[in-house]
């Protein structure tokens, strides 16, 4: 891509706070961009070949959405966690396996997307964002759900096109999850935690394409009671 393309880019970011560069084949986060750290609050490079971040991303202070889809990366920096303002990051269709211990200090992140990566293990740690809404882990390679997933405060888990076969019945004691997602996994009948029908908040529990069929769901203790808020929750949106 010419230089006089990425100035013209850089001009209207300065004015605007948004910086959107996709599709462009680039190898690297634009340099560039070191002299908008002040004003910058939306980056999207989606549909580039970037295989990293520098350290350098921390230093946007003003930052509150970073869209970085359909890369290369493998791993994040640690300096991602001086993003103080940052409430949306999405991370679809890289090579991440694992997210640096320093994610927990994104304390306004409401949007976190990291669907089809290379993550194997349920992160942890993510219990500190108090205002995390979404958290999409889909088309993972993720085997099981540990009980440390109670501390978080998401409304919706999308576990999608993992291969979880342990779900933690912990998962009930989310107070804010309304929404699990974890069609097609590898979940047995027998590994459904009785209490996010009985106990939870969730009022959509999607599970199709598991080692059971759907139906057999009603024969549960506590479908009933999930039948309730699902009923509640469809009349107070329809």
């Amino acid at each position: 891509m010419g230089n006089s393309a990425l100035k013209s880019h850089l001009e209207t970011s300065q004015k605007t706070g948004v910086f959107q560069l996709t599709g462009k084949g680039l190898l690297e986060f634009p340099e560039e961009l070191q002299r908008l750290t002040a004003n910058l609050r939306t980056v999207d490079l989606s549909d580039n070949k970037l295989e990293a971040l520098p350290p350098s991303v921390g230093n946007y202070a003003q930052l509150r959405s970073l869209t970085l889809n359909s890369n290369r990366l493998s791993s994040l920096p640690s300096e991602i966690g001086k993003l103080k303002k940052l409430e949306t990051l999405s991370l679809s269709t890289n090579r991440i396996q694992r997210l640096p211990p320093t994610v927990d200090q994104l304390k306004a992140l409401r949007t976190l997307i990291l669907a089809g990566n290379r993550i194997s293990e349920f992160p942890t740690g993510l219990g500190a964002l108090r205002h995390l809404d979404l958290l999409d882990l889909s088309r993972n390679q993720i085997r099981s759900v540990p009980a440390e997933v109670s501390e978080l405060q998401v409304i919706e888990i999308n576990l999608n096109q993992n291969q979880i076969s342990v779900l933690s019945g912990d998962v009930s004691q989310c107070p804010r999850l309304k929404v699990l997602r974890v069609e097609e996994n590898c979940l047995e009948l027998a590994a459904i935690p009785l209490s996010i029908l009985n106990e939870s908040q969730v009022c959509l529990f999607s599970v199709e394409g598991n080692l059971f069929e759907v139906k057999s769901l009603r024969d549960l203790d506590g479908y009933d009671k999930y039948m309730e808020r699902f009923t509640a929750t469809k009349k107070k949106f329809s």
